[in-house]
């Protein structure tokens, strides 16, 4: 049997997981809280499947992980996220056939069926994440232009203001905020605030004495 490292940062889903994988009978389930835990125990057990959720972990980017993956080229991993955007999905695919990808709203049926096929060291892609690779295929890869307030909303993030922060500044509720910054994300083709941060230096919307990682 397979060892299985979780490395989500939600508990109620490491209780879940961790449920599952006992019932199939995993030989060693093992936790990991950041990326430097991921890594320390890659080193101990170089062969096992990493059920991660890329969104809650501390990665500045998709390179990261892919480096991470392909240092350990013997593990297989599980992407298992509510959100993940397209050009992820793609990237990840494509660079690599050790990631398979099922989304947490998504039926147990289809994280059953990534467990069995990594169990025999096949991937597999939830029908979502199928769709997903179509459909980036199939689109003119021209990204979507930001309005001005999405624009302020990224200066804001990357100055390090919170949510609660940006929504009183604005005179708005915490749910359009939020909103702003899940569009935000999709038109960037971005999954995380460091990878919004990194844009936002790009793009000279701040420079490096204003932003705090």
């Amino acid at each position: 049997m397979r060892n299985f490292i979780i490395a989500d940062n939600q508990e109620l889903t490491r209780f879940a997981l961790e449920n599952l994988l006992q019932k199939d009978g995993a030989n060693a389930v093992y936790r990991a809280f950041d990326k430097a835990g991921l890594v320390s125990l890659l080193k101990e057990h170089e062969s096992a499947v990493v059920l991660l959720d890329y969104t809650l972990f501390d990665f500045t980017d998709e390179d990261q992980l892919l480096i991470i993956a392909e240092r350990f080229n013997l593990s297989e991993w599980i992407l298992i996220s509510d959100e993940l955007t397209p050009q992820f999905i793609r990237r990840v695919v494509y660079s690599s056939h050790q990631f398979s990808v099922v989304f947490k709203d998504g039926p147990l049926s289809e994280v059953k069926e990534a467990l069995k096929a990594v169990s025999h060291h096949s991937r597999y892609l939830s029908q979502r994440a199928l769709e997903f690779i179509i459909t980036q295929q199939q689109e003119e890869e021209k990204p979507d232009i930001l309005t001005q307030t999405e624009t302020e909303i990224v200066k804001a993030i990357a100055q390090g203001k919170t949510t609660k922060e940006i929504a009183v500044e604005r005179f708005s509720s915490i749910h359009t905020v939020t909103t702003h910054r899940k569009n935000i994300f999709r038109k960037l083709g971005i999954n995380t605030a460091h990878e919004l941060i990194k844009y936002a230096l790009r793009a000279g919307l701040v420079d490096s004495s204003e932003f705090y990682i």
